[in-house]
C-alpha cells in the first residue's frame, strides 16, 4: 500500500505530527506553572483567599497538561532512535550532553516538587508549599532553556568540530549553548507560553463572567490575563523583530523564503503582505505588496539590497509556501494580542472591563491564537532551516534511518490513531474543568469554608495570613 512512498517524507511528516502535539502542552504549562507561582505569592502576600482558590482551580488543569507534556515528549524522543538513527550518530556528541542536562536539572526538579505541588500544602505548611510551586516553575523555565538549546544550535551550529567518524563535537560548550540565536529564540519562547496561557486563562475567565460578572474569581483571573496581554503583546512583537534580523544574519535563505523574496532586489526589497508563492515558477503570485518596505524592515534603509532565492541553488530551497503562510499566520495572531491589549485597556478606561459583552467575547475567540502562533512559529522556524537538519552541514534526507516507507507509515497511522484519543480525551477532560466556576472565596458566608472547599485546610489558611502579616 505505501511502496511508492518516501521514508524521508513519512518520517518527517511523523516528527511533525508528533512535535505539533507536544509543543501545544508546554507552551500551556510553562505559563501556567509562573501563573501558579504568582497566585500563590499572592495568596501569602495578602491573605486574600481568592487567589489560593484559584491556585487550586488551575492547579488541577496545570496537572492534566504537564503529564500529557511529558508523556508526548518522551514518545517524540524515540524517533531520534528509530526514524533519525543518522542524525542521532553525527549529532549525538552535541545534542545528547544538552538533552540529558535538561533531564538531569529540569525534569529532576519538576518531578521531585511537583508532588509537594499538588498535593503537599496543608501536610508541610504554606511556605514550603510555596517553594515547591516555585521550583515546579523554574524548572519548566530551566527545560525550556536546554531545550531551545539544542534546537538553537541545530539552526545556528557553533563551537563544533567534525571528529574522524564524521561526527559532530563540542569544541566549546559554552558557544555551542550559547549559540547565536539561542537568546533570541529563548526569549521568543518563553513570552509566546506566557502569552498563550494568559489568553487561555482570559478566555476561561470571560466565559464565566459572560454568566455572572461578579464573580470575584473570574474578575481576577480576567483582569491579570488582560494585563499580561497588554504588557506581553508588544514585548514579543519586538523580539520577534529582533529575532527575525538575527535570522537575517545567520539563515538568510529561511528570511527569503518567510519574505517570499525569490528574486533579488537590488535597489528595495518589497513587503508581501499575501500571495501565493509559486516554487517551481519561482515567483509569488497574486502578490499584494508594499514596495521597499521589506528592505526597511529587515535593514532599516528603503533602497537596501535584498538577496533573493535566485542566488541560492535550488536544492537548497526550503517550501517556501508553508514558510511563507505560517510566518504570516504566527504575525497575524501577534497582532490580534496586540489588539486584544488595547480593547482592554480602553474597557479598564471606561469601567467596562468586566461587562463589556464585545470584551468578553473577544477574549473567548482568541483563546486558541497562542497555541496558534506558537505551531505556526515551530513550523516557520523547522521548514525554513529545511533540507537541513543541522543548516548547512547535515541534510535532512541524509539523516534519517534506513527505514521502508511501510514501516514508517504504519507507526505513523498508529501515532495519530493514540494521539487523538488519548491526548483528545485528556483536552476534554481540561475543557470540562475550565467550564466550571472557580470557588468564589471572598464571597463565601464565613472566612474559611470556601478555602476549604477548594481542599485548604482552616490552619493552613490561618498560617498563610500569619506570613503575610
Amino acid at each position: 500500500m505505501f511502496e511508492g512512498w518516501d521514508a524521508v517524507v513519512l518520517a518527517r511528516a511523523q516528527f511533525a505530527f508528533t512535535m505539533s502535539f507536544h509543543i501545544i502542552f508546554p507552551a500551556f504549562s510553562i505559563g501556567l506553572a509562573s501563573y501558579l507561582a504568582v497566585l500563590e505569592a499572592l495568596w501569602l502576600w495578602t491573605g486574600r483567599e481568592v487567589f489560593i482558590n484559584l491556585f487550586n482551580y488551575w492547579l488541577k488543569i496545570f496537572a492534566v497538561a504537564f503529564g500529557m507534556g511529558v508523556v508526548s515528549g518522551i514518545v517524540m524522543s524515540y524517533q531520534f532512535g528509530t526514524n533519525w538513527s543518522v542524525f542521532s550518530d553525527k549529532a549525538g556528541p552535541v545534542i545528547g550532553p544538552l538533552m540529558a542536562y535538561e533531564v538531569l536539572t529540569a525534569f529532576f526538579l519538576e518531578a521531585g516538587f511537583l508532588g509537594v505541588m499538588l498535593f503537599g500544602l496543608d501536610r508541610v505548611g504554606p511556605r514550603l508549599h510555596f517553594l515547591a510551586t516555585l521550583m515546579v516553575a523554574i524548572g519548566t523555565l530551566i527545560s525550556t532553556f536546554w531545550i531551545l538549546s539544542a534546537n538553537s544550535w541545530m539552526q545556528t551550529p557553533a563551537g563544533y568540530g567534525i571528529n574522524a567518524e564524521g561526527q559532530f563535537i563540542a569544541v566549546d560548550w559554552f558557544k555551542v549553548i550559547f549559540n547565536p540565536s539561542f537568546p533570541y529564540r529563548l526569549v521568543h519562547m518563553v513570552l509566546a507560553a506566557y502569552l498563550t496561557t494568559a489568553l487561555v486563562v482570559g478566555a476561561v475567565a470571560a466565559f464565566h463572567l459572560l454568566r455572572d460578572p461578579h464573580l470575584a474569581g473570574p474578575r481576577v483571573m480576567f483582569s491579570m490575563a488582560m494585563w499580561m496581554a497588554t504588557l506581553v503583546a508588544p514585548l514579543q512583537i519586538f523580539a520577534g523583530d529582533q529575532h527575525g534580523l538575527n535570522t537575517l544574519e545567520h539563515q538568510p535563505v529561511k528570511i527569503m523564503a518567510m519574505e517570499g523574496h525569490f528574486d533579488s532586489h537590488n535597489d528595495g526589497a518589497p513587503l508581501i503582505l499575501f500571495g501565493w508563492p509559486d516554487q517551481a515558477a519561482g515567483k509569488v503570485k497574486y502578490a499584494v505588496e508594499i514596495p521597499k518596505l521589506g528592505s526597511l524592515i529587515l535593514k532599516h534603509s528603503l533602497d537596501a539590497p535584498m538577496a533573493g532565492l535566485d542566488t541560492v541553488p535550488r536544492e537548497n530551497w526550503p517550501p517556501v509556501a508553508i514558510t511563507f503562510w505560517s510566518f504570516r499566520i504566527m504575525v497575524g495572531m501577534g497582532l490580534l494580542m496586540l489588539g486584544l491589549g488595547l480593547l482592554s485597556l480602553w474597557a479598564r478606561w471606561r469601567g467596562t472591563l468586566y461587562h463589556s459583552r464585545l470584551m468578553l467575547m473577544s477574549a473567548i475567540a482568541m483563546a486558541p491564537s497562542g497555541f496558534i502562533a506558537v505551531l505556526a512559529g515551530w513550523i516557520t522556524t523547522e521548514t525554513g532551516r529545511q533540507p537541513f537538519t543541522v543548516y548547512g552541514l547535515l541534510r535532512t534526507a541524509d539523516s534519517a534511518s534506513p527505514l521502508a516507507a511501510p514501516a514508517v507509515a504504519s507507526s505513523l497511522i498508529a501515532f495519530i490513531i493514540v494521539y487523538f484519543l488519548v491526548f483528545g480525551a485528556g483536552v476534554i477532560y481540561m475543557l470540562r474543568l475550565m467550564a466550571a466556576p472557580p470557588h468564589q472565596g471572598e464571597q463565601g458566608p464565613s472566612g474559611d469554608k470556601p478555602a476549604r472547599a477548594a481542599g485548604i485546610t482552616p490552619a493552613a489558611g490561618a498560617a498563610a495570613r500569619g506570613t503575610a502579616a
